[in-house]
């Protein structure tokens, strides 16, 4: 009984850490503003992007190598994405305010990704150019 408890408490905290960890992650990529290059090839067209855009943004992520180790934000940010639709799908019939906050947090996973791919778009127009040069 006591192991179980300590399971779960354990479990409840590390979920905490985890949800923390992918906020801070959307609230770090807020600050940065996507290149109209990438808002074209992306079809961007607001500032705010919605949730079901993640999927999309995330297979073109798989098309750009990575420029640097932001594979494994994007997998916590995944993660965190399948999370809040799991959270959706239980919570939010029963808390109907909570849809527009989950809403927002998976438009802010989108985000994300749009951002990472911003970033290796301009790396692999660096790598070109480069390469062009020499």
């Amino acid at each position: 009984m006591i192991a179980g408890l300590i399971f779960v408490v354990s479990s409840l905290t590390l979920l905490q850490f985890f949800v923390s960890y992918s906020r801070s992650i959307i609230t770090e990529s807020r600050g940065h503003t996507l290149s109209e290059q990438a808002r074209e090839l992306c079809g961007i067209r607001s500032s705010l992007l919605a949730g079901e855009q993640f999927g999309r943004l995330n297979q073109l992520m798989a098309l750009c190598p990575e420029a640097n180790d932001d594979g494994f934000k994007v997998k916590v940010v995944g993660i965190y994405f399948h999370l809040l639709g799991f959270a959706r799908t239980f919570i939010g019939w029963a808390i109907p305010s909570a849809d527009t906050w989950i809403e927002t947090e998976r438009g802010g996973c989108a985000y994300v990704a749009a951002v990472v791919l911003d970033r290796r778009i301009a790396h692999n127009r660096m790598m070109v150019a480069n390469l062009a040069s020499h």
